[in-house]
């Protein structure tokens, strides 16, 4: 992957500097969402400093030249990347298949890692939205995306982040529940984690919900996530993009 162009995060790496004796100890809140265990690899574990500095290209990087073993770092260094700083789609779009296939190579490589089976969900979801609806229908994305999410619950049924996910999947109704459901999953995912970005997707889900009926509700959520107090660059961009959707 060419990461040679690369946007850069705007804000001072210094900012979310953790050595890595600082980031082992502040691991357990950064990955609250995510439950991924410490690397302990020196060479993973840099390339986590990276991504918790927003240095996305560097980690990608990193990861790459590492192997197989950093597939979970390279994967969400991608994904936020492209998420927030990409503005490119065609790039964008590069990014998300690039992702799809790493995290296909990782299933293979390591199938009992839940992270193997969230970022391929994660990655098919953004690049599913990439592209056509009738498109996404055809390759079946959509019962693909499913079976990873449930494959990642199976692992770890605490992973803040897939059960956020899983929310928005009921709240569409794609998932065969109630709107009680896709609630249940949006307040487990915060009680778990109460992370920006579990509050942003709580704010979407009500919206997808309920519409303009609860829209307070829904600002209300990106409020608190706008508010908070980011402990690394993905959480400032997650702030950052709350705060700019309430306008």
């Amino acid at each position: 992957m060419n990461t040679e162009n690369w946007a850069s995060f705007d804000q001072p790496a210094t900012k979310f500097d953790y050595p890595a004796n600082a980031l082992e100890k502040a691991w357990p809140k950064l990955h609250v969402g995510d439950c991924e265990p410490w690397p302990g690899d020196e060479t993973l574990v840099q390339a986590w400093c990276h991504f918790h500095r927003g240095e996305f290209a560097d980690s990608v990087d990193l990861a790459v030249q590492t192997g197989e073993t950093a597939h979970v770092v390279a994967n969400k260094a991608s994904g936020i990347y492209a998420d927030y700083l990409e503005e490119n789609d065609a790039v964008k779009q590069q990014i998300y298949k690039a992702g799809i296939a790493r995290a296909e190579e990782a299933i293979e490589f390591d199938p009992e890692n839940p992270n193997a089976h969230y970022f391929h969900a994660y990655h098919l979801g953004r690049y599913s939205q990439s592209i056509s609806i009738a498109k996404a229908l055809s390759q079946g994305l959509g019962g693909r995306i499913r079976k990873s999410l449930d494959r990642t619950i199976e692992l770890q049924p605490e992973h803040a982040e897939v059960i956020a996910k899983v929310g928005k999947l009921v709240g569409s109704m794609t998932y065969g529940a109630s709107a009680e459901k896709a609630l249940e999953h949006f307040n487990e995912a915060i009680r778990l984690s109460n992370a920006p970005i579990a509050w942003i997707e709580y704010g979407n889900g009500l919206y997808l919900l309920y519409g303009d009926k609860r829209l307070d509700d829904s600002n209300e959520a990106y409020a608190k996530a706008a508010a908070m107090k980011p402990l690394d660059a993905m959480q400032a961009l997650d702030i950052e993009y709350a705060s700019g959707s309430l306008g």
